[in-house]
This record gives structure tokens, C-alpha cells and sequence, in this order.
């Protein structure tokens, strides 16, 4: 009897298929960043850069609720949504790398990604920037008549702005298709919640215009996918724009300068015992329904992926610079610039 109720335990809730989905995104992620950090180290990349260690199960779950149509923006800690709403290793690489091969010809950085062709708009540098955009590109949908809807990301520093409360008013007044994700990752560069605001359940904001909002474990991609999915059905529905706040965890500082001595090492040990993929991997494990190999595998799949996009970034060629200008402002527009 002991074995039974120990299978039933393990007895996953989902496809096979759909749990080497999230492993195979959260460890591309998770392995594209470390490749990130090393480079930067090797002053192969330049500027700002923030990775999303700790933060993948969110990227998985949205892949997973999500209708491909669906847009996506969000603020600067973006490479993983990036790859996981399609984006090319190669292309993501070289465009940290600042070469003429990146997604955005070497001209936009870590901070500023964007592929329109599978509707991700970015990749904002400006805290909370994007929170407008995002509710524009829903009102273009509901305008368009699609059943699409936009994601619009923003972490626990950008909730402060007052973009944010005026995109809800808007959205809820003319029930636009958005859905707004804080991914709450406790600090905001080296301040925390509750240092900033006497609301630290940021969810609560969304009661003041009657939006849907709710609390999201931001640790495990089935509780994220599940949260998603319901809030893409109440969208999609034409009842108007949903909160989630997801509650996460960065393993790394800020940005790359940040050594994060703000926080102390038994905090974060404690969310590292959390860490979204260990957990998905013993999940997967314990089901016996998937074999260590095949995991290895897959692992041993991505290594091959990211090692392949630094050897492109390397070997890419640097912006010319007469690309300079391109894709900014209209020559004829400023005269005094000449070829």
C-alpha cells in the first residue's frame, strides 16, 4: 500500500510532452544566462545586462497558457522570455555580443530585444515603460477584433509608477484584453518591498479598480501555467484585463555590477533550496515517466545550442557604421548629416 500512495503522489499532472517542454525552456534559459555572465566577465559584452537565473519557471508557464498570437512586453531582465517566445540563441547572443547578426543588428543590447514577427515587443530599458505600451498593443487587438491578447511584465519597482495606475484605469474603463504580470522578485535593484510601499501583496493594487488579481508561486511552472491559463480565459472572454503577481526570485544581483550584499546568505539559500528547476527535475524524476538519460540529454542538447551561439556571436561581424542611423530617423529629416 506504502508504494501505491507514494506513486500517487508522483503521478504528474500534465503530458510528458509538456514537462520536458518547461525543462527543456527553463534549462535553455537557465544555461544561456551563466554563458551571459561568463562573457561579460571576458568583456565580450558591454553595458547593462541583467540575467533571469531563478526566474525560468515564469518564461515556462507563459509558453505553455499562451496562444502563440499572444504579445508579449516587458521590462529589462528579458532574455529568457525572449527565448522562450522564439527568439534564436544565435540572434540573442550576437545581439549582446553587439554584433550586425543580433536580433536588432547589435543596436539595442541586453536591455532592448525585440522580434515583431512573433510579437514581442521588447525588452524596455525605462522602469515601467512598458506598462503603457503593453496596454496600447491590447487596445490595438481589441480595436482589430482579434481574441489575442497582450502580457505586460513589469517587476515590483516599476508597481510604484504612476504609468501603471493609469493603464489600469484605462484597461478596466474599456475592458482591454491585457494581461499584467509583476514579477515580484522582493527587490527593486538593492530595495526591498517592504522598504518602498505599505502594500507588499502588490496584487492588492489591482482591487482598487476591480481587476481580477491574484498571488502566483512563481517557483513551479505548473502552478504559473495554471494562473495564466486562467486568466487568459477570463481575457478572452471580453471581461477585461486580469493581475497576476508572481512571486519569484533572482539568484543573481541587479545587474552585473550589483554583488547584492543587501541580502543575506541564509535568505538566499533558503529560496536556492526553491530553485525552480531542481524541483521540476526531481518532479519529473519521481514520476518515472521520464528516465535520468533523457533529461541528460536534453541538457546535453542545450550546451550544444549555447556553445554554438557564442561561436556565432564571435565569429559575427560589428555593425558598419553607416547602420548608424538606419532604423532610427528618416536621413532627409536632418539635412546636416551627410553620408
Amino acid at each position: 500500500m506504502a508504494d501505491v500512495a507514494e506513486k500517487a503522489k508522483t503521478k504528474l499532472k500534465y503530458s510528458k510532452e509538456q514537462y520536458l517542454e518547461w525543462y527543456h525552456i527553463m534549462m535553455l534559459i537557465r544555461r544561456f544566462e551563466e554563458r551571459t555572465l561568463l562573457a561579460y566577465s571576458q568583456q565580450k559584452v558591454r553595458g547593462f545586462c541583467h540575467v533571469y537565473i531563478g526566474q525560468e519557471a515564469i518564461a515556462a508557464g507563459l509558453k505553455s497558457a499562451l496562444k502563440p498570437e499572444d504579445g508579449i512586453v516587458t521590462a529589462y531582465r528579458q532574455h529568457g522570455i525572449a527565448l522562450m517566445k522564439g527568439a534564436s540563441p544565435n540572434a540573442c547572443m550576437a545581439e549582446l555580443f553587439g554584433k550586425a547578426t543580433g536580433i536588432v543588428k547589435g543596436k539595442g543590447g541586453s536591455m532592448h530585444f525585440f522580434l515583431a514577427e512573433n510579437k514581442y515587443f521588447g525588452g524596455n530599458g525605462i522602469v515601467g515603460a512598458q506598462i503603457p505600451i503593453g496596454t496600447g498593443i491590447a487596445f490595438a487587438e481589441k480595436y482589430k477584433g482579434t481574441h489575442f491578447l497582450c502580457v505586460t511584465m513589469f517587476g515590483d519597482g516599476a508597481a510604484r509608477q504612476g504609468s501603471l495606475f493609469e493603464s489600469f484605469n484605462m484597461a478596466m474603463t474599456w475592458k482591454l484584453p491585457v494581461l499584467y504580470i509583476c514579477e515580484n522578485n522582493f527587490y527593486a535593484m538593492g530595495t526591498s518591498v517592504n522598504r518602498t510601499s505599505n502594500v507588499t501583496d502588490i496584487y492588492k493594487i489591482g482591487h482598487a479598480f476591480d481587476i481580477p488579481s491574484e498571488p502566483v508561486d512563481g517557483m513551479d511552472p505548473e502552478k504559473v501555467h495554471e494562473a495564466i491559463e486562467k486568466a487568459a480565459k477570463h481575457i478572452r472572454e471580453g471581461k477585461g484585463p486580469y493581475f497576476l503577481e508572481i512571486k519569484t526570485y533572482r539568484y543573481k544581483g541587479h545587474s552585473v555590477s550589483d554583488p547584492a550584499r543587501y541580502r543575506s546568505k541564509e535568505e538566499v539559500e533558503h529560496y536556492k533550496a526553491l530553485d525552480p528547476i531542481e524541483i521540476l527535475r526531481d518532479r519529473i524524476l519521481g514520476s518515472n515517466v521520464v528516465t535520468e538519460a533523457e533529461l541528460d540529454a536534453i541538457e546535453e542538447e542545450i550546451k550544444d545550442a549555447v556553445d554554438a551561439a557564442v561561436e556565432f556571436a564571435d565569429n559575427s561581424p560589428l555593425p558598419d557604421p553607416s547602420e548608424l542611423f538606419t532604423d532610427n530617423y528618416m536621413q532627409e529629416d536632418y539635412p546636416f548629416i551627410k553620408d
